[in-house]
C-alpha cells in the first residue's frame, strides 16, 4: 500500500508498508531474514493466529518448505513455559529460532490454543463460519498448501487465555502491536481470528493491520 508510517505505538521511528486484513480474514506475506515487521490491533482485544514457514532458494525464487514451520512446542521448551518476552525467540520443528520478538506493547499472548477450524463451528450448530484455519490455508494456497489440515499450530497474537481458560479477557488496545525480526527467510501468516462467540474478541471482530519493511 505505498510508503506510510507503520501504525501502532512509537511508530514515528520507523517506516514501512501496512496491509490492513479483513476482520475474520487472513493474509500472507514474505519475510526474508533480518526484515522486520509488525502485527499491528487496529481497535483493540482482537486476536491473530500466527504461523510461519521457512523458505529455501530455487532457480528465479524460492520455494516453501513446509517440513520446517514455526512451532508452539519446540518454543515452549526453549523458553521454559508459554510467554515470550522481547529478545527471546520463537522457533522451528528443526529446533532453530525463526523469528525474534523485538518489540512487543501487550506481552500478553497464547501458545497453547489451536486455530479456530470448521468442525469446531459446525459443532456448535453453526454452518459456514470463517475460521482461521481455513483463513491460513486460503492465503498459503499460493504457496503450495492443499489443506487447512497442514496448517500449524499458531501463535495467538495478543490472546489472553492463562491457565489454559478459554475466557473473554482482552489484553490488547488500539494501536497496540508486537514486532518481528526474521531469523530465516520465511512465509508468513496471519488470520483476523473471526471467533466471536462468547465475547471474545471484544464480541466483534475487528480489521488488523501487517507492517512489513521497516526500517531497525
Amino acid at each position: 500500500m505505498g510508503d506510510t508510517k507503520p501504525l501502532g505505538h512509537r511508530s514515528e521511528t520507523a517506516t514501512g508498508n501496512t496491509h490492513i486484513i479483513p476482520a475474520a480474514h487472513g493474509h500472507a506475506f514474505v519475510v526474508k531474514k533480518g526484515d522486520h515487521f509488525r502485527i499491528v490491533d487496529l481497535y483493540g482485544e482482537q486476536v491473530v493466529d500466527f504461523a510461519a514457514w521457512a523458505t529455501r532458494p530455487k532457480n528465479f525464487g524460492y520455494s516453501v518448505d513446509f517440513t520446517e514451520k514455526l512451532s508452539m512446542a519446540y518454543t515452549r521448551y526453549h523458553l521454559s513455559g508459554a510467554t515470550p518476552a522481547v529478545g527471546e525467540y520463537l522457533w522451528t520443528n528443526k529446533d532453530e529460532p525463526i523469528l525474534q520478538i523485538v518489540a512487543d506493547t501487550v506481552k500478553v499472548h497464547d501458545m497453547t490454543f489451536m486455530s479456530c477450524f470448521p468442525e469446531m463451528y459446525t459443532k456448535k450448530g453453526i454452518q459456514g463460519h470463517r475460521s482461521c484455519a481455513t483463513n491460513m490455508a486460503e492465503v498459503m494456497l499460493p504457496y503450495g498448501m492443499g489443506s487447512y489440515l497442514e496448517v500449524t499450530d499458531p501463535f495467538n497474537i495478543f490472546q489472553n487465555t492463562p491457565n489454559y481458560s478459554l475466557k473473554p479477557l482482552g489484553s490488547s488496545k488500539p494501536g497496540d502491536y508486537i514486532e518481528f525480526k526474521a531469523m530465516k527467510d520465511c512465509v508468513c501468516a496471519a488470520s483476523c481470528c473471526p471467533y466471536d462467540l462468547d465475547l471474545f474478541n471484544g464480541g466483534k471482530v475487528t480489521d488488523v493491520a501487517v507492517v512489513t519493511g521497516i526500517k531497525s
